[in-house]
C-alpha cells in the first residue's frame, strides 16, 4: 500500500496523523508506535500490543493442552538425559 499525506509540525514539534493514516494503519488512540530516522525521513512503525494481538488478532495455529503436555515431558526428557 502506497499513501501520502502532508502533515502540519504544531506546537511542542507534535505532528497529529490525518485521519487517512490512522485508517490506513489501524492505529488507536493510546498506542506505542516506533520512530526511526535514516537519513532525513522519519520511519514510524505501530507497536501492537501482545495481548491484544492474541485476544483479538488473527488465529494461525491451535494446540491441545495435551499436546502441549506431551511437547514438553518430550523436552525436559532430552534436557535432562545427560545430567545426574
Amino acid at each position: 500500500m502506497s499513501l501520502t499525506v502532508e502533515a502540519r509540525v504544531g506546537k511542542k514539534y507534535a505532528v497529529y496523523l490525518p485521519k487517512a493514516i490512522v485508517e490506513a494503519i489501524g492505529i488507536n488512540e493510546g498506542e506505542k508506535v516506533l520512530m526511526k530516522v535514516v537519513g532525513n525521513t522519519v520511519i514510524m512503525e505501530v507497536i501492537h500490543d501482545p495481548i491484544k494481538l492474541a485476544i483479538s488478532g488473527e488465529k494461525f495455529a491451535s494446540i491441545k493442552p495435551e499436546s502441549i503436555e506431551e511437547i514438553s515431558l518430550e523436552e525436559q526428557s532430552i534436557r535432562t538425559q545427560g545430567s545426574s
